[in-house]
């Protein structure tokens, strides 16, 4: 197989299922802002995590495949693939709730920031949530899971959770967000 195939020269692209669509869509903006969440989750990585992250991350990136080829077919299209569902959902909601076990409550806003794995998740979390607001803005153009925009949702939180447990273990302490007319 090959890397190059030439089709996209022309500024377009294809759906599964065959449909020809500009580079420039909703749809494409939606599922490529998804696969570089995953590129970042890589570099969070390669900064080293806790084994428990680590594991979360590897599920996570599976999963965020799956995402990607979901946007990238449309529901009415007869394709056989997977679909991002609500175990997928579930799975985050779990596994948030096991992090905040070990973390304290929040009182305040937290500065993003700490360790480079934390800080980078923190980053990871607003590419997130670009996603999730580029996958709404297209659900008005086309049909879009609505399973797949909670799974994003959650996602974010998810990241958030994780970047916070991760400073953690990393021995960094959060810095909270203090308002000038609070000083």
């Amino acid at each position: 197989m090959k890397i190059y195939t030439k089709k996209g020269d022309s500024g377009e692209t294809s759906l599964f299922g065959g449909q020809r669509v500009s580079k420039s869509s909703k749809r494409i903006d939606s599922y490529g802002t998804v696969d570089e969440l995953n590129s970042i989750l890589g570099m969070v990585i390669s900064f080293g995590v806790s084994e428990k992250g680590g594991e979360f991350l590897e599920t996570i990136q599976q999963q965020l495949f799956v995402l990607g080829a979901d946007l990238a077919t449309p529901a009415s299209k007869d394709v056989r693939i997977e679909r991002i569902g609500h175990s997928e959902v579930e799975f985050l909601e779990k596994s948030i709730d096991e992090m905040e076990k070990d973390l304290e409550p929040l009182k305040n806003f937290i500065l993003p920031g700490g360790a480079n794995a934390g800080a980078t998740l923190h980053f990871a979390r607003t590419v997130c949530r670009r996603a999730e607001r580029i996958t709404v803005e297209c659900r008005h153009e086309e049909e879009i899971s609505e399973v797949a925009i909670m799974y994003i949702n959650r996602l974010s939180d998810f990241l958030f959770v994780l970047a916070r447990y991760e400073n953690k273990q990393a021995g960094n302490r959060e810095t909270g967000w203090i308002p000038e007319r609070s000083k």
